[in-house]
């Protein structure tokens, strides 16, 4: 237990940024599982549509801090793996 107020008040400031860590990483999961979801079904528009989204929310969430760069950079990359997998087996 935290007895100075400076350990307090950083008790308090890592719970805060702990749920905004567990929040941002919620929403990559979605963004990510829409895209999925959407590769699935084979819809080659709306499967361009979420990795955009899926994308961006990667980059803001990188920018952030609360994941690396370049694990940001990797999880764009597998999920353009499986777009153009998705759109080149529809041609």
């Amino acid at each position: 237990m935290a007895h100075t107020l400076s350990a307090k008040k950083r008790m308090r400031q890592n719970a805060k940024s702990r749920a905004l860590n567990r929040w941002r990483k919620r929403q990559i999961h979605g963004e990510v599982r829409d895209f999925l979801e959407a590769v699935q079904t084979g819809d080659a528009a709306s499967a361009e549509q979420a990795y955009k989204k899926a994308a961006r929310t990667l980059d803001k969430v990188a920018a952030k801090g609360t994941i690396h760069k370049n694990a940001a950079a990797r999880r764009k990359s597998r999920l353009a793996k499986r777009l153009n997998a998705m759109t080149k087996s529809d041609s």
